[in-house]
């Protein structure tokens, strides 16, 4: 049974790829990739890296994405990454929900290479956990939960939370997904559907036909996995005593009940106060109130994005909640940082909530709390899988621990992650247990293949170098105007553009 222990330090690491940021979806779309780049300027400003170890991911590769999605799914996203359509894949468009003026995920040049970095954080992330070198792993990248096995949705193409998941699967026999984004974790519900080792609970807007309209009350699973997907559909203008009023209850009778042996948390800042998209009434002490809430329990944890569409909180917000993951208090006034302009006229970290109505009622919390409570009752004794032997890592437990982490001298500057060597590795022909989730819902694949390459540097990890990386952190190390110009490429410093901050 997992323990709760109030305030104690926990080995954090961080993954970021500053590439991230040259991800643009065009001038009108509200994803806005680059907000990560915002909130790992005020995490290094504030001076959080100095307190856990920093890496850039490995990228994924498709064989990685083969693992949960199509194979001529993956193959069509990596054949339309340069940005355009080309005949022999125009008719595919449709059938994968990427690029028509129907859907929400368009081509853009890069689009595979955003997929890369997302998947390959949360990978990375769960191969930290598994190895023991974090008790929790963090990957603003990630947290896409909308993409489904062969369709793009949602903003979403590749689910690196499925692929997560999958890696946990082969060693922990309990999963458990939480997920606060204000839109319904979908795609990863749906791929865990039917099994009873991964437990899925979602907080979520619902109604009013609010995307993607599902995460009803009756959504509870099928099969093996009934009453494994755990559902709270909520009401417009949620505040945060009334989130923290219902997220406790359900959390502690989720953990008393499932036990699980890992967390994934997919901390999507689109359910904060005066979001693009979504209409709770948040601030960052609510939102983050469910990561310290998580954080006490002594348990691996992982910690991914997600939704979030007014940039500026969601940089606000991701920076935050790296402190909380480090128990580490932050003042209010942000710290001088690349993006200040962006952030004014308000220059605290912390936003106020809204003067919006709050539809739910004090009836329809306990409503909510009551029905989790009935779904878990159904739920005998906690599931049990027996291993034989444990199918292998994507990468090998001697690549993890030679990633060099990326220290910092100066929040200004990171350590060079030239690839000075390469590493080919491929899995051994271990086999996986009968009641393993690949042969109960057959879709976890083999391993990472032998002509994926990991990029490795073989400095030691506490060998701070003067040699600045111009690619990978070149945003802290030029003036805002210059950075903002070459991250987002075709947008100009338009009044529109502005806004989205």
């Amino acid at each position: 049974m997992a323990t709760i222990r109030e305030h104690y330090n926990k080995k954090v690491c961080y993954f970021y790829d500053a590439a991230i940021g040259e991800s643009y979806f065009g001038e009108k779309h509200p994803m806005k990739p680059f907000r990560i780049v915002m909130a790992h300027n005020l995490i290094m400003k504030y001076g959080l890296y100095k307190k856990m170890k920093i890496y850039r991911p490995y990228r994924a590769s498709k064989e990685d994405m083969f693992n949960f999605h199509a194979d001529d799914y993956v193959i069509f996203l990596k054949n339309i990454n340069e940005g355009f359509i080309s005949n022999e894949v125009k008719e595919l468009t449709t059938r994968f929900s990427v690029g028509t003026k129907e859907n929400d995920c368009p081509v853009f040049k890069g689009v595979f290479d955003l997929a890369q970095i997302s998947s390959g954080g949360s990978l990375s992330a769960a191969a930290n956990i598994v190895l023991g070198n974090a008790d929790i792993a963090i990957n603003w990248s990630g947290g896409l939960h909308h993409a489904k096995k062969a369709e793009a949705r949602g903003f979403c193409y590749v689910n690196d939370i499925v692929l997560c998941i999958l890696e946990l699967l082969k060693f922990h026999k309990r999963v458990l997904y939480i997920d606060i984004d204000v839109h319904h974790g979908d795609g990863v519900e749906e791929a865990f559907f039917t099994t009873d080792r991964v437990m899925t609970v979602s907080f979520h807007r619902f109604g009013d036909e609010f995307f993607p309209g599902t995460g009803g009350f009756n959504d509870i699973g099928a099969g093996k996995g009934k009453y494994y997907s755990i559902n709270v559909p909520l009401k417009a203008g949620l505040n945060d005593d009334d989130y923290e009023k219902i997220f406790i209850p359900v959390i502690i009778k989720v953990m008393e009940v499932y036990d699980p042996s890992v967390i994934v948390l997919q901390c999507g800042a689109d359910s904060l106060a005066g979001d693009r998209l979504g209409d709770f009434n948040l601030t960052l002490k609510g939102h983050g109130r469910c990561v310290e809430f998580m954080r006490r329990y002594n348990i691996p944890l992982i910690l991914l994005g997600g939704g979030g569409y007014t940039v500026k909180n969601v940089s606000r917000c991701w920076c935050y909640e790296t402190a909380i993951a480090l128990n580490t208090e932050i003042p209010d006034e942000l710290p001088p940082n690349d993006f200040s302009r962006y952030f004014k006229p308000i220059t605290k970290l912390h936003i106020k909530p809204e003067k919006v109505p709050n539809y739910n009622t004090p009836e329809y919390l306990d409503q909510c709390i009551e029905h989790v409570y009935e779904t878990l009752r159904n739920i005998q004794s906690v599931p049990s899988v027996q291993f034989m032997d444990s199918p292998p890592l994507f990468m090998s437990p001697e690549s993890v621990s030679r990633l060099s982490s990326i220290r910092t001298s100066t929040p200004d500057s990171v350590q060079s992650l030239s690839p000075n060597t390469v590493q080919s590795w491929s899995p051994g022909s271990v086999q996986s247990s009968p009641n393993s989730f690949q042969s109960s819902v057959n879709s976890n694949k083999s391993s990472i293949q032998a002509d994926s390459v990991l990029e490795i540097s073989s400095d030691e990890e506490d060998n701070t170098t003067d040699t600045i990386s111009s690619d990978i952190n070149s945003i802290q190390t030029t003036s805002t105007d210059s950075a903002i110009d070459s991250t987002i490429m075709t947008v100009s410093e338009n009044e529109y553009y502005d806004d989205y901050f």
